[in-house]
This record gives structure tokens, C-alpha cells and sequence, in this order.
């Protein structure tokens, strides 16, 4: 099967928005798709049974990443099933608004142990097959938060410093991998819209971001799904270190 496949991708978060949206985009046939998620078993096979139906070879496995065995688990899952990883898209994480006063130490640690650590394991785990391969790919999930302020009074200061963290982290390794013609991005969305709603936001402040936003509206998840598809292809292979917010110019405000 391993000789068939021409690139094995894991992707985090992948049962719902922007980790379906992904997978969904660059499935194919000859494509192999490990994907997972902690606990939404029913969206993650929704997204295997599309990619799926668009000829990807699929795998999918329930994992905690913030288990320090789970990150290195999946990556032994994707050499046993596939013989090899070519691709990292590290897109699980998690949003809190808060602000100084309402947080302490320990908040700033959970963010980072949501939306950073994660990164560094599956990149530890994985890095013998990242070098070996001919089309290797390291793609974070970012936020415009760890660069932007939140809309209305609305900040996100505990996300800001997991996010910023781990831009910061894919930067150094995308200078450590380049010899080995291994890229490392990441796609800082703006406001995305999240099937079920977002924990962090209420409609008003949904309705204050679009109206914020230059685009005049909120991102579809496949929207970012498109711009990580892009820096995952063969045609990309030049652009690394680099940060595309995906954001509807939400940046240039």
C-alpha cells in the first residue's frame, strides 16, 4: 500500500471546522489521511466518509494531544498503517477570552499545553519521516490573535500567548528543516465560523466581527481549509517560515 500512496497526512482537530475542511480538501486518490480528534467520534467519521467517497485512504483514532504518550502514539499509528508520515497539519486548539485580572499562571500553562505542546510532540515524534520524505510538510493552525486584539473590549491574552508560541516555534523549525527541503507554515485565520457556534463568543460579538472585518464577513472553514491545502501542494515547495493570515483583512484594521 506505502508504494501506491503519495503522501500520508495527520491532521488534528479533524472531526469539525477548519480540521474537516482541510481534510476534505486534499482528498484525493493516492492520498492517505490519519485523522483524529479527542472525543467527537460521530464528526470524525463524518469527515472520513467524505474523504472517502473522494478516494483517500483513511485512518482515524480518538486521542487527548495533551497526553504527553498520545502525540507519538499517532505517528507510530501512521507508520504501522502507512509505512511513513510526509505531512503534519497541527490545527486542534482551543479559544478562551478572558482578560488581566481573570487569569493567572496556570491558564497561561493550559493554553499552552492546548494549543502549543501538541506542535512540538508531533513534530519530535515524526521528524526521521519528515526528513526522509519527498514531500514534507509541516502546517500549524495560528490565530490572528497572537498578533491582532479582539474586537469590542474582546481579547483573547491566554490564546494570544499559546498561538504566539507556536508561531514562534514553527518559524525556528522551518529554518531547522529547509535543508532537507521540509516546509513549516502556518495559516492565522481571522474569525472562523465553528459548527455549533463558538464557546467564546456570543451572537452579538459574531455580529461585531463581521462587521469589523474589511471583508464584511466571517470565514468559512473552508475558506482556511483552501490557503493550508495550498501550502501543503507540491507547487509550495518554496515558501517556508512564513505566516498566512487568512482573515478577510482584519489585519490591515
Amino acid at each position: 500500500m506505502a508504494e501506491e500512496i503519495e503522501r500520508v497526512v495527520l491532521i488534528t482537530g479533524a472531526a469539525s471546522g477548519i480540521g474537516a475542511a482541510t481534510a476534505r480538501s486534499i482528498a484525493a486518490p493516492k492520498t492517505a489521511l490519519l485523522l483524529t480528534t479527542r472525543s467527537n467520534c460521530e464528526g470524525l467519521e463524518r469527515t472520513a466518509t467524505a474523504v472517502r467517497e473522494a478516494g483517500a485512504t483513511v485512518a482515524t483514532q480518538l486521542g487527548d494531544l495533551t497526553d504527553i504518550d498520545v502525540p507519538a502514539a499517532l505517528v507510530a499509528l501512521a507508520r504501522a498503517r502507512f509505512g511513513r508520515l510526509d505531512q503534519i497539519v497541527s490545527n486542534a486548539g482551543r479559544a478562551a477570552k478572558t482578560e488581566f485580572g481573570d487569569f493567572d499562571a496556570a491558564d497561561v500553562a493550559e493554553s499552552i499545553a492546548v494549543n502549543t505542546l501538541p506542535f512540538v510532540a508531533l513534530v519530535n515524534s515524526a521528524l526521521p519521516d519528515l526528513r526522509a520524505s519527498t514531500w514534507g510538510r509541516v502546517l500549524a493552525i495560528s490565530s490572528f490573535v497572537a498578533n491582532d486584539i479582539g474586537i469590542e473590549g474582546t481579547i483573547f491574552p491566554t490564546t494570544a500567548a499559546g498561538k504566539g508560541a507556536l508561531e514562534a516555534l514553527a518559524k525556528t523549525l522551518a529554518f531547522q528543516l529547509a535543508p532537507s527541503g521540509v516546509t513549516v507554515n502556518c495559516v492565522a485565520p481571522g474569525y472562523t465560523r465553528k459548527e455549533g457556534g463558538h464557546a467564546a463568543l456570543g451572537p452579538a460579538a459574531w455580529e461585531a466581527a463581521a462587521r469589523a472585518t474589511p471583508s464584511g464577513r466571517i470565514a468559512d472553514p473552508d475558506d482556511i481549509a483552501a490557503a493550508v491545502a495550498f501550502l501543503l501542494s507540491r507547487p509550495a515547495r518554496h515558501i517556508t517560515g512564513q505566516v498566512l493570515r487568512v482573515d478577510g483583512g482584519l489585519s490591515l484594521l
